[in-house]
């Protein structure tokens, strides 16, 4: 569907919405509540739709996941089959239809936030759209299919952001002035809330990874959108926690060093993994060709092919199973094979340029450098599990660079109160950790490239454009409706 076809879409969806409202409108009698009502109500479909869609692609996930180790059930060296094809498929999609689709999302919700304004000069509409919402999901599927150790919640939250851009694309033009920024921030944190069922940490969310604007500037639209999506969820799959009900044990002061050597080593490896992947993202963008994108792509998957000959299921998805086994496996185990592979199984799936998520993929290798060290400790069974979490956090944290986010997620996840301070103690460390590596988090890094890139595309647009003596208003006319 070309940019013009979505365009004309969208204004004739808009005209068959509007004529309903317009009627509904008519016998609205208070104004006070009509407004009211106006101003909240884009924000309650846009939670419910996030939900619906969050739901789908989770259980679509976790069917396609089920079918690759099936296939990989049969022989082990399906793989060899099995891994280039969707690796292959998944870069295919986001080259072909939607580049802005790629990686996780998070960056190109950042930039949207960035660039978004309510003048026709708005330029979110590159990150968010409906394009990008089937890419997103079918690139996501295509990867998990070729066993890519990647997550859905990354390109939950760009999906989210995106169905929240197309209900604030879509208002009449009657409807009370509704910020596009501010339905953006929203939609991320609607996003995350749905995908973890975790409504605190989709607000902290919104104000520590998505603006520093004052949250009194949108924190009813926050608060709204994250409890109306995450009851939408619940009502379909239930109350359930991401990673249930873990032992613990009460832990004292004492025991912080164990909690602080955990922290700084696996904020630290969080901070190396987001630097390889800049690297290995500058090396494929040198190369010009699609053979040579092509050829990366095929090696990407034969070397995730012989990671996961080695170490087995473990190289496989977001690694959700190896997380519980962790958390939840009578006998404690940990080794230096898992470190590995989770820490290279995703940096080689994350590089081929396909749709996938960090989240989930980072907690798991968080859980793992915490399972080893913890080990050196000689801890019981709920210490064990403690450190496991504080390596999750902090890894997490060395990541994303949201520390608070990183602690109310995990603890959201467990329900595990009695472990807040560690948790919020691993997140400092961690920080710290990542910081001394890198000023900056992988998606700051990404976020500034694609704004970059935005800026050289408009620049390289208006010298090419030619001069006319159209007038000032229908040229913003026509910009707007070259947005989809």
């Amino acid at each position: 569907m070309t940019e013009k076809k979505q365009a004309a879409w969208y204004d004739d969806l808009q005209v068959r919405i509007s004529g309903w409202l317009e009627r509904w409108r008519e016998r609205v009698k208070s104004s006070r509540a009509k407004d009211l009502f106006l101003l909240s109500l884009p924000y309650q479909v846009a939670a419910v739709l996030t939900a619906l869609i969050a739901v789908g692609f989770a259980q679509l996930f976790h069917l396609v996941e089920q079918l690759n180790r099936w296939m990989l059930g049969l022989h082990p060296y399906v793989v060899f089959i099995s891994a280039p094809v969707g690796f292959m498929l998944s870069w295919w999609l986001v080259r072909r239809f939607a580049p802005m689709a790629a990686g996780s999302g998070i960056p190109q919700l950042s930039a949207a936030i960035e660039v978004a304004n309510d003048r026709a000069s708005d330029r979110s509409w590159r990150f968010l759209n409906v394009r990008i919402i089937l890419v997103k999901i079918a690139s996501s599927l295509a990867m998990v299919l070729g066993g890519g150790a990647v997550g859905r919640e990354g390109p939950t939250i760009q999906i989210a952001g995106s169905v929240y851009r197309t209900v604030h694309r879509i208002l009449p033009p009657f409807w009370p002035k509704v910020s596009r920024r501010v339905m953006l921030i929203t939609g991320g944190a609607a996003g995350l809330s749905a995908a973890f069922n975790t409504p605190l940490g989709g607000i902290v969310f919104a104000v520590e990874e998505l603006t520093r604007t004052h949250i009194a500037q949108f924190r009813t639209a926050v608060l709204t959108a994250v409890i109306i999506s995450g009851m939408s969820a619940q009502w379909l799959l239930g109350p359930y926690l991401f990673l249930g009900y873990p032992k613990l044990e009460p832990v004292g002061f004492s025991f912080m060093y164990k909690v602080l050597a955990i922290a700084l080593l696996a904020g630290a490896g969080g901070a190396i993994f987001c630097r390889g992947l800049l690297v290995l993202d500058k090396f494929k963008r040198s190369l010009s060709s699609d053979r040579a994108q092509v050829l990366y792509t095929i090696g990407a998957a034969v070397v995730f092919s012989l990671i996961f000959l080695v170490a087995g299921d473990r190289a496989l998805g977001s690694g959700k199973t190896l997380l519980e086994s962790y958390l939840f496996d009578p006998e404690m185990h940990s080794s230096t094979m898992d470190v590995l592979t989770r820490f290279f199984a995703p940096l080689v799936s994350f590089s081929v340029g396909g749709s996938g998520g960090i989240f989930a993929p980072a907690l798991t290798t968080g859980a793992t450098i915490g399972g080893l060290i913890a080990q050196l400790f000689d801890p019981s069974r709920g210490e064990f599990n403690v450190l496991v979490l504080a390596g999750m956090v902090a890894f997490l944290t060395g990541v994303t660079r949201s520390p608070f986010t990183s602690a109310i997620l995990v603890l959201e996840m467990t329900d595990r109160h009695s472990a807040i301070f560690q948790l919020m103690y691993a997140a400092s460390f961690g920080y710290v950790a990542a910081f001394a590596f890198d000023r900056k988090s992988y998606y700051e890094h990404m976020k500034e490239r694609l704004l970059r890139n935005l800026q050289k595309e408009d620049a390289q647009a208006t010298a090419n454009a030619p001069r006319t003596t159209a007038s000032p208003s229908n040229t913003s006319t026509n910009t707007d409706r070259q947005a989809p």
